[in-house]
């Protein structure tokens, strides 16, 4: 029996996918709630998994292709692989060969982008060309491989070109041959999730007013309680005492007390939050995500912590759900996990404000009259002045300097 494979809401508001790619091949079987297929939205990847156990009969959506929610995309079989169509009858044997080929249609090999291109460059069809990629993808060396078997023998030396051509030929500065095969390239289209990435970003450079102001942190302080309570820590409550919870802890204390940067603007009004939704940057495997900590005001540090290895790690397996990227107030970007020194992020819209945080290095500063070597770090924040103040986005970036200095005062409220 047949089981339709259909698209399911993925979220509020999104009414297409794009087809990721099909994690199983036609014909092969599948696991029930194994995953089949991912899928592509504006805000995430998800994983469309079997409703039961069986073989996938047949792909009708492809890689790249778009789909509606509710749009049949693949069938799977539930009672063993798939069957052909019913055969004709034998008063009609003109066209007994159309069912086999239509059985055979969905084994179609999968084929890498950059395989495609080879397979353009070279005329070759998919099915000349033996995959070696996991479950027989065709890889693009296996396009080479099978270009190099098909290519004809050496011929005799061709003909000399015509007189004005002998200079080029006999030139031994031009080697033609060597410099193509090492100018190659690979076009791969940009994923859903990409391309509303950079339609956003794009977006918020023309729909906002914005500006970055800088600061840096003596961050010795913090370094020496991640000493000191770090593995008292760890022990009690399974997880690392890291940097990003005193960050989250400092913005919404600065929040707190310039609230324009936790604002938004609606139409020709400004909505000011009571709570604090701080959008926490992580990297995945279709690229970088913003997953949300609600009410992030009331949590602890343990919890903070907890919350954002969790999002990291379900980033990169792309598990994380459309409703934990939606909204947001506020957001903070550690590019200092990259290595970045200095960088200046960008909004991401309808919020007001971003914080960038960067990598510690040490470096000499002037304390009471002295050069001594500290532990810095440059933090940045790019805000939108169409409802935050120079003044405020200064006094914000001071108070979560002073915060990161003396992190008692976050406890104190001093």
């Amino acid at each position: 029996m047949a089981i339709e494979l259909k698209v399911p809401e993925v979220g509020e508001s999104i009414t297409e996918v794009e087809i990721g790619g099909w994690l199983k091949s036609a014909g092969e079987a599948v696991r029930k709630d194994e995953p089949v297929v991912t899928l592509e939205s504006e805000k995430a990847t998800v994983e469309l998994a079997a409703p039961e156990a069986g073989t996938l009969a047949k792909v009708i959506k492809q890689k790249g292709d778009t789909a509606k929610v509710g749009e049949i995309i693949g069938y799977l079989e539930k009672n063993g692989p798939a069957q052909a169509q019913p055969e004709p009858s034998k008063a009609q044997p003109s066209q007994a060969k159309a069912p086999s080929t239509a059985a055979v249609e969905p084994a179609e090999p999968r084929v890498m982008p950059a395989a495609e291109a080879a397979l353009a460059e070279h005329h070759l069809r998919a099915e000349e060309v033996q995959g070696t990629g996991p479950g027989g993808r065709i890889l693009k060396e296996d396009v080479l491989r099978r270009a190099q078997e098909t290519a004809p023998p050496a011929s005799a030396p061709p003909a000399p070109a015509p007189a004005t051509q002998q200079p080029l030929r006999s030139s031994p500065a031009q080697p033609m041959e060597p410099l193509a095969a090492g100018r190659q390239e690979e076009i791969v289209p940009m994923s859903r999730l990409r391309r509303t990435v950079a339609e956003r970003l794009v977006a918020a450079q023309h729909n906002a007013a914005l500006l970055t102001t800088f600061n840096e942190i003596d961050m010795s302080h913090v370094l020496a309680l991640r000493k000191e309570h770090g593995e008292s820590f760890q022990q009690r409550y399974q997880v690392k005492l890291g940097f990003m919870s005193f960050f989250v802890k400092a913005a919404i204390d600065g929040l707190k007390q310039f609230p324009a940067l936790n604002a938004e603007v609606r139409d020709n009004a400004i909505a000011y939050r009571n709570y604090y939704d701080i959008g926490v940057a992580v990297g995945s495997g279709k690229g970088l995500v913003v997953p949300i900590l609600r009410n992030a005001e009331r949590m602890s540090f343990s919890q903070v912590e907890l919350g954002i290895g969790d999002f990291a790690r379900r980033a990169k397996e792309n598990k994380l759900k459309v409703e934990e990227l939606q909204g947001g107030t506020f957001t903070i970007s550690n590019g200092g996990v990259y290595g970045s020194l200095l960088s200046t992020p960008i909004v991401n819209p309808p919020q007001s404000g971003v914080l960038g945080l960067h990598a510690i290095q040490e470096r000499p500063v002037a304390r009471e009259g002295t050069v001594v070597i500290r532990p810095m770090m440059y933090i940045a924040l790019t805000y939108d002045h169409r409802v935050v103040d120079g003044r405020e986005a200064v006094s914000f970036l001071k108070r979560v300097k002073d915060v990161m200095e003396n992190p008692a005062r976050m406890l104190l409220e001093i």
